[in-house]
């Protein structure tokens, strides 16, 4: 039963968005690339394979992990792998700043996850099905490193989501 969970699992409400801009610069790319080669009069078959090549590379590496949750479990696919941890039996979370601020979380069966947490923050739906997980490993003792940071990122996502309510209802 490791890593599976509901048919409807929680995930980031803004991939579908960010998917979209990956293939649209990519699709954009592609075409203007082939436009301009064609036009000049330089097209060639392995160029066309080398600019598709390109336009694909530009793709992947646009496209942002998807990140979904469930009772218990956290995953993260990109496009070569999938990635899934049990968050009610979490041993260690580590935060890493810098340009890429992310989370690095380790459950009790070896699993390592890399997430931005960026997620959680623009998805309180999705940090519930983590908090849940997280506390379940804290009453159950196998979180030992890494409260403050789950602390201080609960509280950064109470305030963002407070925030946005005092945003919608118009009082900010």
């Amino acid at each position: 039963m490791r890593g599976t969970g509901p048919p409807n699992p929680t995930g980031d409400r803004h991939w579908r968005g960010s998917a979209r801009f990956a293939t649209g610069c990519a699709l954009t790319f592609a075409a203007l690339t082939l436009l301009l080669d064609w036009d000049a009069g330089t097209l060639t078959p392995p160029r066309t394979l080398l600019w598709l090549a390109l336009s694909a590379a530009l793709f992947a590496v646009l496209l942002p992990p998807k990140v979904t949750a469930g009772p218990g479990w956290l995953a993260v696919r990109s496009p070569l792998r999938r990635r899934t941890i049990r968050t009610d039996a979490l041993v260690a979370v580590r935060q890493y700043d810098g340009i890429s601020s992310h989370l690095v979380l380790r459950d009790a069966f070896g699993d390592r996850l890399e997430l931005d947490s960026r997620v959680l923050v623009a998805n309180p739906l999705l940090w519930h099905e983590v908090d849940t997980g997280v506390r379940r490993s804290v009453a159950l003792g196998t979180l030992r490193q890494g409260t403050d940071v789950l602390r201080r990122l609960g509280h950064e996502i109470d305030d963002e989501t407070a925030r946005s309510a005092l945003r919608a209802s118009g009082i900010s």
